[in-house]
């Protein structure tokens, strides 16, 4: 399955990096044509700022500290994903996209001056302590978040792996904050999962889009096949608090399911930031049914697959509300090896719709709820309960029993994943109607 890609070489790195790389002459010229109609009063009163500063500030101040600060403001005035990188910076953007460093396991954005859990990876310190899509960090250590950027918040809890971190977090339904201690490790994302649900419905999720996520999509959905005496009567697409990733990647999954059309837009001001991804032919489960799983801690190129996929109503989106990051950053290296990430363009799905601050609903809205089984009633007896029955003469398990055994299944999936019990049921129910019209 090949994507035929436009011009520019894409690169996110889901919501705390979720950047474009794209640098062409289309931005030097833009840039260009800037510098010749600088604003020159207001520059007047920058510089004159500065001076004051200089001079009348209660202690000295290096000249590159105040630029580099000044041009921080400039740029987090804009929107919470511009920013400006140092050196340091941009080495370490650079060494986040390998997909393996020392830290938490957590993908973060800013609210209101503090840091706002996105969404914990998979398998990593932060998911397995129990830091959760939506909890706001108050305090790094003893160290107050308040005030920090996010960078700076983002380099205290990288660190050495083994050793100790303390989160103070606060979470909606707690009266009192929450203090989670992490061990820092080295942090592997492991892009795909999958394994069967139940007899011929497979369930496959994608904790971040990579480069060959699509391409692990599709030799894990072949193996369940085989599993599966060679098809799959459907699947469940498991993306919740998959906080984006790869551009290419999620394009590229959603062409897996898609057979023609479009697949996600950007727009913006200038040239290079109009793209258009169409899909290719043939679908991977050759048109069985599909329902996707979503959360509020969905964001980026996560949104992008579900609104593809719904646009095409190709997909039944089941769970809760996204979260709304549809924006795209441009990373600008500058001259003294720092650089600009900069919000050029923002992604539509096929329908126009911008994902930019609204975020994918739901075909079907769930809310997150804990099940606990009670044994509030007595089954009634039947043959089956019967001390040496008489089997059922066929050799293999009675009805009796196999009802038995998918009830146990049932009812651990019920309590483990509510929203995945309710998938599976949603699964069957359209395969069913799908044989019937068929």
């Amino acid at each position: 399955m090949k994507l035929k890609l436009q011009n520019s070489f894409l690169l996110m790195t889901g919501l705390l990096a979720g950047v474009l790389v794209s640098i062409g002459h289309g931005v030097l010229a833009e840039r260009d044509a800037a510098r010749a109609t600088l604003p020159v009063e207001e520059l007047r009163t920058f510089s004159d700022v500065f001076g004051r500063i200089k001079n009348d500030y209660v202690v000295d101040v290096d000249d590159k500290e105040l630029i580099e600060n000044a041009i921080r403001g400039m740029l987090s005035g804009l929107d919470p994903h511009s920013s400006y990188l140092d050196a340091e910076q941009f080495t370490e953007l650079q060494v986040g996209t390998t997909g393996q460093f020392g830290g938490l396991g957590i993908e973060v954005g800013m609210e209101d001056g503090f840091v706002k859990v996105i969404a914990p990876i998979d398998d990593t310190p932060a998911q397995r302590a129990g830091v959760q899509a939506g909890d706001l960090v108050i305090r790094l250590d003893d160290t107050p978040v308040k005030g920090m950027t996010l960078g700076e918040a983002v380099k205290i809890m990288r660190g050495e792996p083994g050793t100790d971190i303390i989160l103070t977090i606060v979470r909606e339904g707690l009266d009192q904050p929450l203090k989670i201690t992490i061990t820092r490790d080295v942090i592997k994302v492991k892009s795909v999962r999958a394994r069967m649900l139940d007899t011929g419905y497979g369930y496959l999720r994608i904790s971040q889009f990579q480069s060959k996520s699509a391409d692990n999509l599709v030799d894990a959905i072949n193996k369940l096949k085989k599993e599966n005496d060679g098809g799959l009567d459907g699947l469940v697409l498991d993306l919740r608090n998959n906080p984006g990733g790869v551009l290419n990647g999620a394009v590229a999954v959603s062409d897996a399911f898609l057979t023609k059309g479009m697949i996600v837009y950007t727009e913006g001001r200038i040239a290079d930031s109009k793209l258009r991804f169409n899909a290719t032919p043939d679908d991977i489960l050759d048109g069985a049914p599909l329902v996707v799983l979503v959360n509020q801690g969905s964001a980026s190129a996560s949104e992008i697959v579900a609104g593809a996929l719904q646009d095409h109503k190709r997909a039944i989106i089941m769970g809760a509300k996204t979260f709304g990051k549809g924006s795209v950053q441009t990373i600008l290296p500058l001259s003294s090896d720092s650089a600009l990430k900069l919000t050029t363009a923002r992604y539509y799905t096929p329908s126009g719709r911008s994902i930019q601050a609204e975020g994918i609903t739901p075909d079907i809205e769930l809310q997150r709820v804990k099940m606990d089984t009670v044994d509030s009633t007595i089954e009634p007896l039947k043959e089956a309960n019967l001390s040496n029955h008489l089997d059922n003469g066929n050799g293999k398990k009675s009805a009796e029993d196999k009802a038995s055994d998918d009830k146990d299944k049932k009812g651990k999936l019920l309590k483990d994943d509510y929203m995945l019990y309710e998938a599976l049921n949603l699964l069957k129910g359209l395969a069913i109607l799908q044989a019937r019209m068929q």
